[in-house]
């Protein structure tokens, strides 16, 4: 799944390549793609591109005419940019094209989604906040003004796994399932440890780690192609998709932690004190 540094990057490249173009057509592929009807998303048609933002994991592409498309490429969701879109009009089947939006020279992007769950969110709105998503974010890490006195305030009311907390994004905006593992390995914490028991010793830990990986990987996909993030993002993963591969701080062995539809990997040498995280389901693979 993009994660902020990804869709940080997006912006930027989208900034570059769309600001003052005009979008001459939006053309869905796959309807289930669009969340909101009404104004239509050919509204967008004829919009001079004003501006792009990132809210979370969320890319808005501004127009003139007041109206935000807004999308959420979810877990197999990407955008490909196009300097020459293919002649003719998209035809629906069962390839990954969601929806193709065109420039009046000729360029444009494809919205893409691999897999079976089909969950690629598109919305045109007059306002960003009317997206439901958008609108329950919580602060944004890499903000000015999110400093280490504003996570311990968050973390305090939470009752929940560090892992957890972590991606939720109604307590912080833009952090999933990778760069949680990430950052938790860089800040030598287990992801089973519970938010609000951190000491302020923790908590200045947990900060300074959530901070410089994310920045980290913001620097490494800034100004590379829309094309080449995702092999970017997977190359600078220390632990997160790694299991059985030698820890790069220790070279003990990461290990991982499976859940239902996902699942998390950690070093027990830096993280849990040299002891393996109960894997509960594997263990009742082996019963």
């Amino acid at each position: 799944m993009p994660e902020l540094p990804e869709v940080e990057a997006l912006k930027d490249f989208l900034t570059e390549h769309l600001v003052g173009r005009e979008v001459v057509r939006v053309l869905p592929v796959a309807i289930s793609v669009l969340k909101t009807y009404d104004p239509p998303v050919s509204a967008f048609e004829g919009s001079e591109v004003t501006a792009v933002h990132r809210h979370g994991k969320f890319l808005d592409i501004e127009g003139d005419t007041g109206l935000h498309f807004v999308t959420h490429l979810a877990r197999a969701g990407w955008l490909q940019w196009k300097d020459r879109l293919p002649d003719g009009p998209p035809r629906p089947g069962k390839g990954p094209l969601a929806l193709r939006a065109a420039l009046a020279d000729g360029a444009g992007f494809d919205l893409t989604e691999a897999g079976t769950q089909k969950r690629l969110a598109v919305y045109l709105v007059r306002d960003v906040r009317e997206v439901p998503g958008v609108a329950r974010l919580g602060p944004d890490p890499l903000a000015d003004d999110f400093d280490e006195a504003r996570l311990a305030a968050l973390l305090t009311r939470e009752r929940r796994q560090l892992k957890g907390a972590l991606r939720d994004q109604s307590l912080l905006a833009g952090v999933g399932n990778a760069y949680s593992d990430e950052i938790l390995h860089a800040a030598k914490m287990s992801p089973f440890k519970l938010a609000a028991s951190l000491t302020p010793q923790e908590t200045r830990r947990l900060y300074e780690a959530l901070r410089s990986t994310l920045t980290e990987a913001v620097d490494r996909s800034r100004g590379l192609a829309a094309g080449r993030l995702k092999t970017e993002k997977k190359s600078g993963l220390r632990v997160h998709g790694r299991a059985g591969e030698p820890c790069p701080v220790c070279g003990d062995i990461i290990r991982e932690v499976s859940f239902s539809d996902s699942s998390l990997q950690y070093c027990p040498t830096c993280q849990t004190g040299g002891k393996p995280l109960a894997d509960r389901r594997m263990s009742r693979l082996l019963k």
